[in-house]
C-alpha cells in the first residue's frame, strides 16, 4: 500500500509515523508513506497556501492552485483508489472504515487547515471526506495520523498476530473484552477462574458475553447497531425457509 499525505505542517507527522507498529510495517517495505508539504507547490516568494475567504468572514481558506498541483503530479504517477479530505464534517471514521480502507492499493490524505480549502477542491479533486469525531482541530495533520494508524495496522503482515486486529474494540460493534495476565493474583485481585479453565469453547464464550455486557453498558449506541444486524440476519434466514 501506498499512502501519499498533504501537510501545511509535516513536521506533526514526524512522530506518529516513524515510530511504533508503523514504522515497523514501512520498515518491512509493507507501507509506503510520503509527507508533502503543501507550501512547495505555493505559486509565490512567501510559500503562502491560503487567502481571505470570499463574502467577508474570520479565518483564512487554502487555495485551489497548490492543491491542485499537487494531486495532478501524484494522479500522474500512479491511479489512487481514494483521495480522502480529513476535515470536522465529513463522514465518521470508524473500524469499518479502516477495515474497507485497507484492502486499498493507493490513498491520498489531503490535510485540512484554517477554515478548510477551497469548496472547489472538494467538489472535483476529493473523493471522500472523513472526520475523527465531532471537534475541530489546528489542522487536519493529527487526524490524518490517525487515519494512517488505524489503517496500516489491518494490513496483512505488519502485527505479529494477524488475528490480533480481528479481535479489537467495534470490529463488529462490540467493545473488547476484559483482559489479564500475570501474575494469577495481584494484591488480592484474582483473575476469573474460566480464563484459567484451559477449556477454549468456554473462555471464548466467557468473552463474547462480557464484550457484549460492557457494549450494552458503556456504547447503547453500538448495541443498538449489533441489535439491527442482529435481526437483519434473522430476517434474512427466516425469507430462505
Amino acid at each position: 500500500m501506498r499512502i501519499d499525505i498533504i501537510a501545511i505542517i509535516p513536521e506533526i507527522l514526524e512522530g506518529p509515523l516513524s515510530q511504533s507498529i508503523v514504522q515497523r510495517a514501512r520498515n518491512k517495505g509493507l507501507v509506503d508513506i510520503r509527507v508533502h508539504t503543501l507550501r512547495d507547490y505555493a505559486d509565490n516568494n512567501y510559500k503562502s497556501v491560503d487567502d481571505y475567504a470570499y463574502g467577508g468572514g474570520a479565518g483564512m481558506v487554502i487555495r485551489p492552485e497548490p492543491v491542485y498541483r499537487i494531486v495532478h503530479e501524484l494522479t500522474q504517477e500512479r491511479d489512487y483508489d481514494e483521495i480522502i479530505y480529513v476535515t470536522p464534517d465529513g463522514e465518521p471514521f470508524t473500524q469499518q472504515t479502516a477495515n474497507s480502507l485497507s484492502l486499498k492499493e493507493n490513498l491520498i490524505i489531503l490535510c485540512g487547515h484554517y477554515k478548510g480549502v477551497d469548496q472547489r477542491i472538494r467538489d472535483h479533486l476529493v473523493t471522500r471526506e472523513i472526520t475523527i469525531g465531532d471537534y475541530v482541530l489546528s489542522g487536519g495533520e493529527l487526524a490524518a495520523a490517525v487515519i494512517t494508524d488505524a489503517v496500516v495496522r489491518l494490513i496483512p503482515g505488519v502485527l505479529n498476530d494477524e488475528t490480533s486486529a480481528l479481535t479489537d474494540s467495534f470490529q463488529d460493534h462490540l467493545l473488547a473484552p476484559p483482559v489479564y495476565t500475570r501474575p494469577e493474583v495481584y494484591r488480592g485481585w484474582k483473575v476469573p477462574d474460566i480464563l484459567l479453565s484451559g477449556d477454549p469453547k468456554k473462555i471464548e464464550q466467557w468473552r463474547l458475553e462480557k464484550a457484549m455486557e460492557k457494549t450494552r453498558t458503556l456504547r447503547p449506541d453500538l448495541w443498538k447497531k449489533t441489535e439491527r444486524e442482529e435481526d437483519d440476519a434473522s430476517g434474512r434466514e427466516g425469507d430462505k425457509k
